[in-house]
């Protein structure tokens, strides 16, 4: 009988301790031309999962839990990453997974409501993945056809009407070619051809460049990864191209003015830099991000960072760390419970989709200076 007690008594304390951590997955392109992409999103998901466990963990149903995070390597291939997302679940028991991509995100949640059922927490501003009606996706950014009309309206406006494309051929780039190649046809210009190459793969953009302005446009459409985005506008104006950019959001002026001089960037139109947000923990998170990473952090790193946040906090609302649906449900009142030295842009809620509600702010090089620019 004793040793039966002992036996049940060292199960219990077994169960108790496996229970003491849950694993948060993350299937990202940590290598290849995305890269810095991917691991920027993974910083911002190791930082506040550090802080969080340092701080003592989350308190789930009265006891204390820690997180810990798992990454695999997707390349940025969407069947890459529907294999490492099944590995995540069968191995490391995941019930909340952060996907960086559309074409992994739309993969993904294609089975991530079935048996073994997970949170997927998605980094794109595509707004397909909205529109699929998902009930267990929280995604984090804006969605990219908010751009759509103020990145036309200002480079058509300062440059001319007509537009050259040389956008990245993801599944996500050939989306945002199409939307903003509708709205400046809906503005009264005209859409050159379509020049897209691979970001994740191409190493010189000469070619592609050089096709796209044999053909005289006023402004270029580019984008991906912020590293060779970079190196477009430099093939760009080392050829001569005297017009406008319009920057997809994926590439980050914080990140491509570390590759080639503003002056480069003169008339581009993007995203606005992390440094420029006034939202309460915003500069906070910039310094310590720094003093951690020896780099300046991007959205990608801060939105997920937040995401995090917000998912750990659900959790504790919840009661649980493995009842997905709970904590989908809790989402929208944790994402209000941040506490402000947590939110990095100005988050409003979460609507009825699983969206972020969150600031949006762009801004255009003009005269040598990165200037705010309405919707």
């Amino acid at each position: 009988m004793l040793a039966g007690l002992l036996v049940s008594g060292a199960l219990t304390l077994g169960a108790a301790q496996a229970q003491s951590s849950v694993n948060i997955g993350y299937s990202g392109p940590l290598s290849g031309g995305a890269a810095f992409y991917g691991k920027d999103v993974q910083t911002g998901l190791d930082m506040a999962i550090d802080e969080i466990n340092k701080a003592g963990g989350i308190t789930v149903g009265g006891r204390k839990v820690k997180l810990n995070l798992v990454s695999l390597d997707d390349k940025y291939l969407p069947n890459e990453t529907a294999t490492n997302v099944r590995r995540l679940l069968s191995q490391n028991n995941t019930p909340v997974i952060f996907v960086p991509h559309s074409g992994g995100i739309q993969t993904v949640q294609g089975f991530n409501q079935r048996d073994p059922s997970f949170l997927l927490v998605a980094y794109s501003s595509e707004p397909k993945i909205l529109e699929a009606g998902n009930k267990l996706t929280f995604m984090l950014p804006p969605t990219y056809d908010l751009y759509l009309k103020p990145f036309a309206s200002n480079s058509m406006k300062a440059y001319g009407k007509r537009l050259g494309l040389i956008g990245t051929t993801s599944a996500y780039g050939k989306a945002w070619t199409e939307a903003i190649s509708a709205e400046w046809k809906r503005q009264g210009g005209t859409v050159l051809a379509n020049n897209g190459v691979d970001y994740n793969t191409t190493v010189d953009y000469t070619a592609a460049v050089t096709k796209a302005l044999a053909e005289k446009p006023d402004v270029l459409f580019i984008g991906g990864p912020s590293q060779p985005t970079a190196l477009v506008v430099k093939a760009a104006r080392e050829q001569g191209f005297k017009g406008g950019f319009m920057v997809m959001d994926q590439a980050k002026f914080e990140q491509m003015d570390q590759i080639v001089p503003t002056s480069m960037l003169e008339g581009a139109i993007g995203v606005m830099p992390l440094r420029d947000y006034r939202a309460p923990g915003a500069q906070r998170f910039t310094r310590a991000y720094q003093a951690i990473y020896k780099q300046v952090p991007t959205a990608e790193a801060a939105l997920n960072y937040m995401g995090v946040y917000i998912v750990a906090r659900a959790m504790e609302l919840a009661g649980s760390v493995t009842d997905v649906d709970a904590i989908r449900a809790k989402i929208p009142q944790a994402a209000k419970e941040l506490p402000p030295q947590r939110k990095l842009v100005n988050v409003s809620g979460v609507d009825e989709r699983g969206h972020l509600e969150g600031q949006l702010i762009m801004g255009m090089y003009r005269s040598g200076r990165l200037q705010q620019v309405g919707r």
